[in-house]
């Protein structure tokens, strides 16, 4: 392989770069950062919880009941400690998944190529750019091969710039990306003072915009802030127009207020998805934006590359085919001339530093067989980057004696179309494509061109080429894709194969590996021609796409999303990034992936394997239906709460305020915590990856989840008003009254959490669950609710009355049957399922 020595290029040594760390520091671009904390406590200042809290121990203050005004100020901190907790995990998580997802570069050190940090280049290292990567560094050209770069992020200019050493532009900046070959560059300028830190562009800045779930979530939020103002203007009229206190009226109705916010749905929201980027990360998926997390578990489309995710991408020179002899050979046999010349005309026609499988794998080959390496003694004087349909790429070098290699390598069909061929000669090369191509190997067809003028053909094709042969390569199968594609097809999802390779080794690879549906394929100029219309019915019931380009894969992408499917794609090149951005996910590989197709996707497979995108849908799934039970456990829980503080007070029963802001607030603090804390942690259901994928288009609650939750609220209600009719029956006071009632909420609540983990599998199945909060957080609650019936202080400041055995049975008896008859319903499901 050619190395950086014949290019002269040391670099700096570990000494020289500490020194210039020093001196210039991190290549980071450092702005003004919003201060974190002060945002979070200036969004809970908004907050309407807040506002209440503040608003109800204000007046408990002014009208000089100090101690229950002191207990809502302890509750104003614990709510907000609460958020900035919350706020703070989802926070860390997001800032983890940030340093993950930074851009690496290579580098040339102490004469050897590295891979580093973008962050770690100093300034006068040497970095090598090639196609596809991002630039880190504003640096001068030194060496070049068909060098072009985008600039559009400095310039709005979207047409790639082409620069070498020799010309006057030989400078290239940060933030821009390779269009096309190779270069190695000084760097003059990292962090702040590149071109791009000057003008101010921080990427961070950039506003990620609101999911449609996240709409929806702040939607009913909003709407229950709007009731809550309704019906504390109600309650306020009914009180004040009875009593005409003004402060105890306002008391009473913001009790009411309190009890209908629902504050602990947004917090959930943020928590389980943010939680849940920061478990796909440890798993080796990297999510580069919430909204990918809710997205994930709606994925009915994947369309894959073959090479590098069907296959291992571990290249090895299987076959030659020479036109000369018209002869397969084992390149580990014995080669005559021609076989040799064949292997030679192809590492020329690769690049002089082979960054992909199939160009290191000849110029290993090249190295095994020349007797003298040729490699230094020629330079490369002109290249034609991989272009045409299909595609070919030419190379032409050069010696001090002025000879020249004019090589090329592409697609064996390229070759047919532009050489001078007989038609036996046509035929014996399709024969030979068929008879490789049905082995599963990939092929390049190798032609050579004779031109001693200087000034070459706009374009490749135009050269009179003489068609060496073929060079064909195995890539074997991954052990494991068998599985992932069952695993795939279980779950309802549709696997596509989409590849630039031809048909006939697509189709023997797919064979080989089970990939249902491999008999039906269209080429990237089929897919070209169909009209639109057409292209979304065929798409739908074809699974190979063979010979596809970046407009072929992009018109694909659109017509499946036109069939409203949500679509996944994994790509690597620069090519995939239109198609990785249109996609609904965008899958890059995070080992082979270039920088750009990093940049495009949504999500990063740090391994490059496929298996690991079905942990990734796992997931998704696994989070929405969690986040799903949290939400719905809120709108149960809220509707008895609501209810205990208005119907009495609205029907003038004996004791109409048998709760005070105290109360409410003490149920909040008991209850709030388990949506978002338990049900977060939640593992997966064991048929979540044997159902088809939700529709994504469905909102968030459908009415009979929504109408399962407030029929659940209501049974609570009807079980605690029992209870305080029971109460007042019995001529208890009201301070039984109102501690029994208080025991029926709080046993309800962990029964509720337990037959909530799951709508269709039974609680004796649920707990068998594996999730160590679920008994810590009831054990907690048990613990409270101990404190307040039996430890005087406390029961005498929340004006409870210690209970007698039969009196905290029977209430929670009526907690826990006014929540189990939900698992009749279950069993009623789980029945006709079988059926």
């Amino acid at each position: 392989m050619m190395s950086i020595d014949n290019f002269g290029i040391k670099g700096l040594t570990k000494e020289q770069v500490i020194k210039a760390r020093a001196t210039f520091g991190a290549n980071r671009l450092s702005y003004k950062k919003e201060n974190g904390l002060l945002e979070a406590l200036k969004s809970l200042v908004k907050e309407p919880m807040v506002v209440l809290l503040f608003a109800a121990s204000t007046i408990y203050f002014m009208s000089g009941n100090i101690g229950d005004g002191i207990f809502l100020s302890v509750a104003i901190v614990l709510v907000a400690s609460i958020s900035l907790y919350q706020d703070s995990r989802s926070r860390n998580a997001l800032e983890k998944l940030k340093s993950f997802t930074q851009p690496h570069c290579k580098v040339i050190r102490s004469g050897i190529v590295e891979k580093i940090k973008s962050e770690n280049l100093v300034v006068g290292d040497y970095v090598m750019v090639e196609e596809g990567t991002i630039i880190s560094a504003d640096a001068t050209i030194v060496h070049s091969n068909d060098f072009s770069v985008n600039e559009s992020i400095l310039t709005g200019e979207s047409l790639a710039v082409y620069k070498d050493s020799r010309k006057l532009d030989a400078v290239i900046y940060s933030g821009t990306t390779v269009a096309s070959g190779l270069a190695i560059a000084t760097v003059t300028a990292i962090g702040n003072e590149t071109q791009l830190g000057k003008i101010g562009k921080s990427l961070e800045s950039i506003k990620e915009e609101k999911t449609p779930l996240e709409l929806q979530i702040t939607n009913f939020v909003k709407k229950m802030v709007i009731a809550g103002a309704i019906i504390f203007l109600i309650v306020w009229s009914i009180n004040f127009s009875k009593s005409y206190e003004v402060l105890d009226s306002l008391l009473k109705a913001l009790t009411l207020a309190m009890s209908i916010l629902p504050e602990e749905i947004p917090v959930a929201f943020t928590t389980f998805m943010a939680l849940g980027a920061w478990r796909l990360m440890k798993m080796g998926i990297v999510v580069k934006q919430m909204k990918t997390v809710e997205t994930l578990g709606s994925a009915t489309i994947i369309c894959t590359d073959k090479t590098g995710t069907i296959t291992e991408n571990k290249m090895s020179l299987a076959k030659l085919f020479v036109l000369e002899s018209q002869k397969m050979m084992d390149p580990k046999g014995t080669l005559n001339d021609a076989d040799k010349e064949l292997i030679t005309l192809a590492m020329w026609a690769s690049e002089p530093i082979p960054f992909d499988p199939m160009e290191k794998a000849l110029h290993d080959a090249y190295t095994q067989l020349a007797q003298f390496d040729d490699r230094p003694n020629f330079k490369m004087i002109h290249e034609y980057p991989l272009g045409g349909k299909p595609p070919m790429m030419t190379h032409i070098f050069e010696d001090n004696l002025g000879n020249r290699i004019i090589a090329a390598k592409g697609a064996p069909e390229a070759f047919i179309q532009i050489s001078n061929l007989t038609e036996s000669e046509k035929q014996e090369i399709s024969k030979a494509i068929k008879t490789l191509g049905e082995n599963g190997y990939r092929l390049l067809g190798v032609g050579s061109a004779h031109f001693t003028n200087e000034n070459f053909p706009t374009k490749q094709q135009e050269f009179e080429f003489k068609f060496k042969g073929i060079v064909a390569f195995y890539d074997p199968p991954k052990k494991n894709i068998n599985q992932v594609l069952e695993d795939f097809h279980s779950a309802g999802i549709e696997v596509k194969l989409v590849t630039g390779d031809n048909a006939t080794t697509t189709m023997a690879i797919a064979k080989q590996v089970g990939f249902r549906g491999y008999e039906k394929q269209l080429s990237g100029n089929e897919v070209m021609l169909l009209q639109d219309s057409e292209l979304e019915e065929r798409a739908l019931d074809t699974f190979v796409f063979t010979r596809m380009f970046p407009e072929a894969k992009l018109k694909l992408i659109n017509a499946l999303k036109a069939k409203n499917e949500i679509v996944a794609m994994t790509g690597d090149g620069v090519n995939d990034g239109p198609a990785l951005k249109a996609a609904h996910i965008g899958i890059a590989m995070g080992k082979k992936g270039t920088e750009i197709a990093k940049q495009a996707a949504s999500l990063i497979l740090v391994e490059d394997d496929l298996s690991k995108m079905v942990d990734a849908i796992a997931m998704g799934r696994k989070i929405y239906t969690n986040l799903k039970k949290a939400i719905q456990y809120v709108i149960s829980i809220h509707i008895p709460i609501i209810l205990v503080v208005f119907i009495p007070l609205v029907l003038g029963w004996i004791y109409p305020n048998i709760f005070s802001p105290v109360h409410v607030i003490l149920l909040e603090l008991i209850m709030g915590p388990t949506c978002s804390i338990i049900y977060e942690n939640e593992p997966m259901e064991k048929n979540t990856m044997i159902k088809n994928p939700r529709p994504f288009t469905t909102t968030f609650l459908k009415w009979r989840e929504l109408t399962t939750s407030v029929i659940q609220g209501l049974m609570i209600t009807l079980g605690a008003l029992i209870i305080y009719q029971y109460a007042v029956l019995n001529g208890f006071n009201e301070a039984i009254t109102r501690t029994m009632v208080f025991v029926v909420l709080i046993a309800a609540n962990i029964f509720l959490t337990l037959v909530n983990r799951s709508f269709f599998y039974a609680i004796y199945e649920t707990l068998k669950y594996k999730n160590n909060l679920v008994p810590l957080i009831i054990a907690i609650t048990i613990g409270i609710l101990c404190v307040l019936l039996f430890v005087k202080p406390f029961t005498k400041f929340f004006e409870f009355e210690s209970l007698t055995l039969h009196q905290l049975a029977i209430s929670i008896a009526a907690g826990f049957l006014f929540v189990i008859w939900y698992e009749l319903i279950k069993w009623g499901r789980r029945l006709t399922s079988k059926h």
